[in-house]
This record gives structure tokens, C-alpha cells and sequence, in this order.
């Protein structure tokens, strides 16, 4: 018999539907009769049938017609929204689908696994199974190992040995002994109560990625958790089954308990859980549409799934991923705004930065070499101003920053020097272009505003950037005297990050117009291969028209790191033929600090200050 999981007001019905020939409407009127029954008020309604509503899909929010019948338009087991007219959304109501959802818009199962035994996991490998690129199971070593740590475990509860956690209470209850009968109860109410987070739910890839993380955790066969359940929760995984885990609630001491409990209250059966087929719903709902059924917890496996660092090690690991692939691209846009500019190439000469041992450094100036050399690469718009009389760049041109920092400040630094080179080529007295990148200035005010978007992004920073290990608060009845407040560090160190993408991805926009006021000069083959992609998404700005979508387009280009893939060919390329002894660094190795190279250079004769 098909069954239909129906959301009204904010609650989730099941019903069956013994007729496939009913229509819509019927469905609707079904939901709302229920939903009036479980009301001692009725809801607010005299009768089902004063009741106005559309019906919608809870994937994709698409209509439904009440005329169609449930054959017709539904699959068995879909989730679907009741919209009663009138209804004002409450303040605290959860979308069926969360922000950025586009993004999984053509989601796809997984046929590829990755086999997680607890240690050879890599940041790539997370921020993969973060975008659904894999599945998950487990090797046959790790296997023994869950095996192996079980036993202890029942071995405590069969000797009623006295354990923290096992059996006894929590922190400060942690000399209160808790009898065999009730420690399955135990677990259940460690997950309940932890479940305290507030503020929206982490994103599906964030979900994923702190998912995928805590079984890896348990792969290592130390946390006592039964095989059984973690193949459960691997399942869940695997279906895209993703509990409500909000992003506010953890100071980082003992762990991050309230996201982790959020994530087992879901695994249980319990709050709300999305996936791709659902969108929002009742946790049970939503294992029940996958095949899948809630776990029920062992002794001490409520514990296994709450206690750890989860939450701050996946952001983390999406910051140093995403901040890693954003230096590199920001060499990229910085080598094109240099070459708009009319800047020189001699500030990035390899005797100059053997002078200062700093590895990072000597990779940037080596990017910009393999990207506007010469002598390699030809370049009309570099032989137009050869001979020019100008002496020296400013620093934002001659002096990218190098070298590893505090991760947020670090790349914070390339979106501050980026915006200063927006400036300049938007400012006609710096750059010789038209003012504001555009023609009929006045009539058009072309990268004026956006400019302004840059430095406002930038200024959001440097209040981001203060650090958030300065601040603690005893928490826990003065047990966790010190915390970390890790969870906030992570958060605020990817909103940096993305701060620092969409400040490039205008200044992208604006280097690649400063190019159609060059033309029909070129620039080097790998330039214009960045100008092609770019202009591949973005038209010319020739008037004024919404620019909002374009710089999302742009964002989105470095967000999937296209800028590096079209140039990475020709920056190797120059590598095997001039340093073939050389290898690239790891990619959070450079870019991402405060260091600068303050370095002048002469046009003509090379001249070298203030190192």
C-alpha cells in the first residue's frame, strides 16, 4: 500500500493511501484531518473542508495540481507540504530544503566507495565525501578492530565493572552508578539532553563531511561501539540520510558534544534528518523512506558517538582545503590584474627571492613567472609598455603575501590586497582604463558598487580575524575550566574564506574587463585561456545590468577551482622545462600568510630595495 509523508504546520504525518486513484486534494484534506484530530482546538478549524491549501513537493518545492491523481504525480513514499492559505511562517520554520541546496540540485548516488580504516583519511578525500562524490565502508582490519573494542565493552557491563560512561553518569554525575537495566536508557538520554545546539543546520556537505569524519573516528576501533550499529550509521551515510545538526552550541572542550549529539539524535530516530528524496523531515520518516530503520543504542554507544572534535576537524579541513584552492587561484588573478595594470614582471625574478628562504615565497614568484614570462609565453600587452618610463609598482602588484599564518588572518590578507587592486583598476588616475571599467561613465557606473561589496567583505573580515582561542568560559560546573571555543575559530575562519572568494571573483570580473579595453592587444596563452573561461559565464560589461548574478558565477568558478585547472597546465608545463628538478609544495604551504616581499624593481635596469 503506498504511503505519503506529509508535512503541515510544522508537523509530519504519515498516510496511507489504500486508493492510488484519489487525487491530490484527497491527500491534502486526509493530511489536515489528521493533523486537525491531534489538536485539541482542531487546529483552529470548524471542518476539513473550510480549509484552503496547495499541496507542493518537499524536493524542489515544485506545485502539484489537487486535480492530479496520487498515481499520477507521486512516487510511493514521497514527502510532500501542505501550504495552508493565509498561514504566517513562524520565525523558527525549517524549509524542506536548506540554504544552498542548488548545490544539490543534481545530486546523483555515489557508485565509488572509500574504504575508511581510521587513519590514512586525507582533507581532499573529506571535502569529496562532503560534495556525495562516495560512498563509504569499512576495510576488513578495522572490522576486527570494532570486533575487538565490543568485547571490552561487554565484558564491563557482564562484570558490572564501575566505568565512566558505561556505568556511570556524566560529568558531574560521574560518581553516580547506573544499574544494568537502565543503561541502554542511559545512552538515550545522553543524546537527548546533549541535543542543545541553536542556529541553522550545517549545510548537506558539511553534514556529510562531520558524518563521514566520526565514522572514520569509530573505524579505529577505540570507541567500543558494536559493528552492527556502525554499519547503521555507514548506511545512513550512504543514503545521504543527514540529521538536523545546528551550527551553534559547542565550546570545543571535551568535544563537540551538542552537534554530535544533534547527529545521533538523528541516527536514532529522533528531531529532524534531511536527504536529497525528503528534504526536511521527522528523522524516522526519512530512514523509514531509505529502507532504513533508527539505531537502538548499546551500553556506551551513545557516548561513542557524541565524544569528539568532529564538528571543528570537518570545518577545518574545509577551510584549509578551500583556502589552499583560493591562493592558489588569487596568484592566478593578481598575474591578469598585473598585466591589465601595465605592472612589470621583474619584481618576481628568481635571484630576488633566493635571497629570503621562505618556500611560499619563491612558489608564488615562480607562478607569476610561468604565467606572464616572456619569453615563453609572448604577451602584446607586456611589449606595449616595455619600454614605459614608470620605475616602480605598488605593493599591491610587486608584493603578494607568502607563507602559513594563523589560517583566517593569513587569507584574509589576500582579499585585502585584492581589493586594493580593484582600486586601482577601477580608479582611471592609477590604471589609465575608463572609470569604473566601463564606457558613458555617469550614464553607467559599471565596478563602481562592486567595488564597494569588496571593501565591505574585507572590512567584515578583520573583525572576523580576531581570534577566538583569546576568549574561554568555564563550562560544566567548572570541569571545563579552559575551552578551546574551537567550533566558532572553524565557522568564522570558512566565512573569511568565503569573504576572500567573492572579493576575488570581482576582481576576476574587473581584470577581465580591463582586458576589453586593451584589445586587440593579447595577453599570455594562459591569461586569455582564464579570460575565455571567465567570459565562458560572463558577458562583456558593455552597460550597466545586474551584476549580482555575475559575481556569483565568477565565486563559483573558483569555488571549483576552474581558474587553477585552465592555468595548472601551462604553470607545470613551465616547470618541467625550468626547474625540472624542482616538485610543487603542498598547496596550504604558501599564500596563506602575512609575510610580504617589499621589493622595487626599475623597469629597465632591475633595481632591488628594501628586502
Amino acid at each position: 500500500m503506498p504511503r505519503y509523508t506529509v508535512h503541515v504546520r510544522g508537523e509530519w504525518l504519515a498516510v496511507p493511501c489504500l486508493n492510488p486513484t484519489n487525487t491530490i486534494r484527497w491527500l491534502g484534506k486526509e493530511a489536515v484531518r489528521r493533523y486537525m484530530k491531534n489538536k485539541p482546538d482542531n487546529g483552529g478549524f470548524a471542518s476539513v473542508e473550510e480549509v484552503k491549501f496547495y499541496i507542493r513537493r518537499c524536493k524542489g518545492l515544485g506545485l502539484l495540481d489537487l486535480d492530479d491523481t496520487v498515481e499520477d504525480a507521486l512516487e510511493d513514499n514521497e514527502f510532500v507540504e501542505v501550504v495552508i492559505e493565509g498561514d504566517i511562517m513562524s520565525p523558527d520554520f525549517i524549509p524542506s530544503q536548506p540554504e544552498g541546496v542548488h548545490l544539490y540540485s543534481k545530486y546523483r548516488e555515489p557508485e565509488q566507495y572509500i574504504s575508511l580504516d581510521g587513519n590514512s583519511l586525507t582533507t581532499e578525500d573529506l571535502v569529496n565525501l562532503g560534495k556525495g562524490l562516495y560512498k563509504i565502508k569499512l576495510t576488513p582490519e578495522a572490522e576486527t578492530k570494532v570486533k575487538q573494542s565490543r568485547e571490552v565493552i561487554e565484558r564491563i557491563v557482564k562484570e558490572q565493572t564501575v566505568v565512566y560512561g558505561i556505568t556511570t553518569g556524566f560529568g558531574k554525575f560521574a560518581r553516580t552508578v547506573i544499574p544494568n537495566s537502565k543503561l541502554m536508557e542511559l545512552q538515550v538520554n545522553l543524546v537527548r539532553s546533549h541535543s542543545a545546539g541553536v542556529g541553522k543546520p550545517l549545510s548537506p556537505e558539511r553534514s556529510r563531511m562531520l558524518l563521514a569524519l566520526r565514522i572514520n573516528v569509530l573505524a579505529k576501533g577505540y570507541s567500543g561501539i558494536s559493528l552492527e550499529t556502525l554499519q547503521q550509521v555507514i548506511e545512513a551515510f550512504n543514503a545521504s540520510c543527514l540529521p538536523y545538526i545546528p551550527e551553534k552550541g559547542t565550546v570545543g572542550a571535551s568535544g563537540d558534544l551538542a552537534p554530535l549529539s544533534h547527529l545521533a539524535l538523528g541516527l536514532i530516530g529522533e528531531g529532524k534528518m534531511w536527504s536529497p528524496k525528503s528534504g526536511w523531515a521527522y528523522a524516522k520518516y526519512v530512514l523509514e523512506a531509505h529502507g532504513l530503520r533508527p539505531i537502538t543504542l548499546k551500553p556506551k554507544e551513545g557516548l561513542a558517538l557524541i565524544n569528539g572534535t568532529q564538528m571543528i576537524t570537518s570545518l577545518g579541513c574545509e577551510a584549509v582545503e578551500r583556502a589552499g584552492a583560493i591562493a592558489r587561484q588569487a596568484d592566478i588573478i593578481a598575474a591578469l590584474t598585473l598585466e591589465v595594470l601595465k605592472g612589470t614582471t621583474r619584481a618576481f625574478d628568481t635571484d630576488i627571492h633566493a635571497v629570503r628562504p621562505h618556500r611560499g615565497q619563491a612558489e608564488v614568484a615562480f607562478r607569476f613567472r610561468s604565467l606572464l614570462d616572456s619569453d615563453h609565453h609572448p604577451s602584446e600587452i607586456a611589449e606595449s609598455h616595455r619600454f614605459c618610463d614608470r620605475v616602480q609598482d605598488a605593493y599591491t602588484m610587486r608584493c603578494c603575501p607568502q607563507a602559513l599564518d594563523y589560517l583566517a588572518i593569513g587569507v584574509h590578507e589576500l582579499a585585502a590586497i585584492s581589493e586594493r587592486r580593484i582600486e586601482r583598476l577601477c580608479n582611471p588616475s592609477l590604471s589609465e582604463l575608463p572609470a569604473f571599467l566601463v564606457t558613458e561613465g555617469g550614464l553607467n557606473s559599471g565596478f563602481m558598487i562592486a567595488h564597494c561589496t569588496a571593501a565591505a567583505l574585507v572590512s567584515e573580515n578583520k573583525a572576523l580575524c580576531h581570534p577566538s582561542s583569546v576568549d574561554s568560559l568555564s563550562t560544566s560546573a567548572a570541569t571545563e575550566d579552559h575551552v578551546s571555543m574551537g567550533g566558532w575559530a572553524a565557522r568564522k575562519a570558512l566565512r573569511v574564506i568565503e569573504h576572500v572568494e567573492q572579493v576575488l571573483a570581482i576582481e576576476l570580473l574587473a581584470a577581465c574587463q580591463g582586458i576589453e579595453f586593451l584589445r586587440p592587444l593579447r595577453t599570455t596563452t594562459p591569461l586569455e585561456k582564464v579570460y575565455d573561461l571567465v567570459r565562458s559565464v560572463v558577458r562583456p560589461w558593455m552597460k550597466d545590468r545586474f551584476m549580482a548574478p555575475d559575481i556569483e558565477a565568477a565565486h563559483r568558478l573558483l569555488v571549483e577551482q576552474k581558474v587553477w585547472e585552465v592555468a595548472k597546465p601551462y604553470i607545470e608545463k613551465y616547470r618541467r622545462e625550468h626547474i625540472p628538478e624542482s616538485r610543487p609544495i603542498s598547496p596550504t604551504a604558501f599564500s596563506l600568510g602575512l609575510l610580504e616581499m617589499k621589493t622595487g624593481v626599475d623597469h629597465d635596469h632591475g633595481h632591488q630595495d628594501e628586502l
